[in-house]
């Protein structure tokens, strides 16, 4: 298991400032764990910040925690950020998928948050793998599609990966103490998104606000959308296997509108172990960062005496079919999940910007999965050159 960290020597972070760099700053993760870092503000001390676009965020985040290098996408944008500086700051700024590789192999740090979106932060993540760093992992398509290749990095160069996915961090602190060889099965919860009891007659019309629109969680429009078609938990999937060693037949997925339960361990004596809390992100982000220790996010703890109900179900695969293609794709080997991540990202991209329907999004990931036969997963460039060639493909049935 990758983040079974028993064998892990957290002493020497314990008892100094951590340094870390966080990769997603301006996203909604990224900005959490912000939040997090300024009520422990003595406990650790940021290196570098990377953004994307939002320089104007960026630039109000730097100016203030003074990091001594930033990232965003491209040279113009790193023009734009420079101009937002306060006069008397002069950071190192990259840029690009290099930019960001720099930025999480650096000697500067002992710590990568990697929170960016997507399959944009697969190469810095085993970046930060192969120079040994603790990862606090919220990039959960980095393990989807190369965890079979980080885990092979982790165990060569002693690097740890601390899951922040609420359902993971989750499984995470049930598994503590115990003896993995215990574990009978994994359940990961889903709150069910906004259109957990609508059918698939009502599905065909959904807008991008209401898709947007989720109940329980604030997140950002990606991982939003992924949430409504329940590719979300597909995903999650594939990561709960390759974070903790399990094969697809006992990683189980619950349907709780609540969002009070975020996962449960089930021990072969028949005990379910299930973390609980509050639906907030800092709870899991604070976990991560502070590990071994507890750090204090000042947040109302969940009062069980206002929980009026604790409800499961099995999830209905007929009305979102995206789940039980991220189980067919783990299932099918080390190249499908790669196919259906890329396909995905560029159905979600169009259905916002209108280009295609709500249904069309599993219609498209279902004609990728069908279109593509098992290929090798060597290397990062494999995993790049398969990703790249399905998003055109899929562009290209949407031209037409």
């Amino acid at each position: 298991m990758i983040s079974y960290i028993s064998s892990l020597d957290m002493t020497p972070f314990s008892s100094r400032v951590k340094s870390l760099v966080i990769l997603g700053s301006t996203g909604s993760i990224g900005t959490s764990a912000l939040e997090v870092i300024r009520k422990n503000a003595d406990r650790f001390k940021v290196k570098g910040l990377a953004g994307a676009r939002n320089v104007e965020l960026l630039a109000i985040q730097a100016n203030e925690l003074r990091p001594e290098v930033l990232g965003v996408l491209n040279s113009d944008l790193a023009q734009g950020l420079r101009s937002r500086l306060d006069k008397d700051y002069r950071p190192e700024i990259v840029h690009g998928v290099s930019g960001y590789v720099r930025m999480a192999e650096t000697e500067e740090a002992d710590f990568v948050f990697s929170a960016m979106v997507g399959a944009a932060g697969l190469a810095p993540t085993m970046a930060a793998a192969m120079a040994g760093k603790v990862i606090l992992l919220a990039n959960k398509e980095s393990l989807v599609l190369g965890g079979h290749l980080i885990r092979k990095i982790c165990h060569k160069t002693g690097s740890v990966i601390l899951p922040v996915d609420s359902e993971h961090n989750a499984v995470f602190q049930a598994l503590q103490g115990h003896d993995p060889a215990e574990v009978e099965s994994i359940i990961i919860t889903a709150s069910g998104g906004p259109f957990r009891e609508k059918n698939g007659k009502f599905l065909k019309n959904v807008t991008p606000d209401q898709a947007l629109a989720h109940p329980n969680w604030s997140m950002g429009a990606k991982i939003s959308i992924d949430s409504a078609t329940m590719m979300n938990k597909g995903l999650e999937v594939i990561e709960a296997h390759h974070l903790f060693g399990l094969p697809a037949d006992r990683i189980k997925v619950l349907v709780h509108p609540q969002s009070i339960v975020h996962s449960i361990v089930s021990y072969s004596d028949g005990s379910l172990l299930a973390h609980m809390g509050v639906p907030d992100m800092q709870i899991p982000i604070a976990h991560c960062l502070g590990y071994p220790q507890r750090l204090n996010v000042d947040l109302k703890p969940l009062d069980l005496t206002e929980v009026e109900n604790l409800t499961f179900y099995s999830p209905d695969m007929r009305a979102f079919p995206c789940l039980d293609l991220g189980l067919q794709a783990l299932e099918r080997g080390p190249s499908f999940p790669v196919v259906l991540n890329a396909a995905n990202e560029i159905c979600v991209e169009k259905f916002l910007s209108g280009r295609i329907g709500f249904m069309d999004i599993p219609k498209l990931n279902s004609r990728a999965m069908d279109d593509h036969r098992l290929s090798d997963m060597n290397s990062l460039e494999d995993i790049l050159g398969l990703d790249s060639s399905t998003r055109e493909k899929v562009l290209g049935w949407i031209r037409t």
